[in-house]
């Protein structure tokens, strides 16, 4: 059983209210109504009362039972802290999909010869997740993509890159060397749940370029890379990404192309904001050093267009 759901159910109980309870755990009401309702099918039964909000008799018996596996977890995980030393002693670091590039494992390496007493945990992450993680004290720092304005939130930028377009090997699109903007803004993008970050969302689909137009969308629905590239490769969608995604998903059937008028775009290393923790401190500066050095990536494609035309002249959108 996820304890997120059971947190998520918990916080509900205790607020009366689903927006305050969202809110409490800094997750869209959404999301928290997910958790709820996935909660509800794996027990087979309703545990609230929508209007007004209340537990139902079976959510009564089963808040007891919530709190106890809580302080359960709790209680086991505060016995092996006990046995390895302080939070401080242990790094969590959160990576989306291939974080920023060779620049992630240069980071790591790096703090873990400058720290090895420090033991290092990776979580990887989906595209929900590179606020919420971090604001849950889930992850203490986290690679994600693009950066967030968020007063909670530090954010250094580490790698900026070319954008690309991710396409099905048989795809006009494929062999077109290059593309612009105009001629990605009506593939059916795959898509990402609803509670999914405004500037992850804003940053897959190009939305600035879009004029305020909805992109169009595949039929697939993606949470990580691998979910995007098995959507591509059947031919039934397209995705979004910066230029090192071509580097680290050479995935048979899928294409990597650049948009070559697209505004480059960062990964970042993002952090709570004020966080004192002195791993997090010495981790965030390594960052910085480290991506000083770091180049500018671009797309470098094999097969070019001639120099009268930069883009296809009728290309046939990914069949759906």
């Amino acid at each position: 059983m996820d304890l997120r759901r059971l947190t998520s159910f918990l916080a509900v109980a205790e607020e009366q209210h689903f927006g305050r309870a969202a809110t409490r755990l800094f997750l869209s009401p959404s999301a928290l109504t997910g958790h709820i309702q996935q909660l509800e099918r794996e027990i087979g039964a309703a545990l609230f009362h929508r209007a007004p909000v209340r537990l139902t008799a079976a959510g009564e018996r089963f808040a007891q039972h919530a709190r106890g596996l809580l302080d359960a977890v709790n209680a086991a995980m505060d016995d092996v802290a006990g046995t390895t030393g302080t939070a401080e002693d242990t790094l969590r670091i959160g990576v989306m999909a291939h974080g920023s590039a060779e620049l992630t494992p240069a980071i790591t390496g790096a703090f873990a010869r400058a720290r090895p007493h420090v033991r290092l945990v990776f979580e990887q992450l989906t595209f929900t997740e590179h606020l919420t993680a971090l604001l849950a004290h889930r992850v203490d720092v986290a690679f994600v993509r693009p950066a967030v304005d968020d007063e909670r939130i530090a954010v250094d930028p580490l790698t900026r890159e070319q954008r690309i377009v991710v396409v099905p090997a048989r795809s006009d699109y494929a062999s077109a060397g290059e593309l612009r903007l105009a001629d990605v803004l009506d593939l059916p993008f795959v898509t990402v749940p609803p509670h999914t970050p405004r500037p992850f969302t804003d940053y897959l689909y190009f939305m600035e370029a879009r004029g305020g137009e909805a992109p169009h969308r595949s039929p697939d629905h993606a949470l990580t890379a691998h979910d995007v590239l098995t959507s591509v490769a059947a031919g039934r969608g397209a995705g979004s990404a910066l230029s090192s995604f071509a580097r680290y998903y050479p995935w048979p059937g899928t294409v990597c192309v650049p948009v070559v008028d697209a505004p480059w775009d960062h990964s970042v290393l993002a952090t709570r904001a004020h966080d004192p923790n002195p791993s997090v401190r010495l981790f965030r500066a390594l960052a910085r050093t480290l991506a000083a050095d770091f180049p500018e990536q671009e797309l470098r494609s094999g097969t070019r267009p001639s120099s009268s035309s930069s883009r296809p002249g009728t290309p046939s959108p990914p069949a759906r």
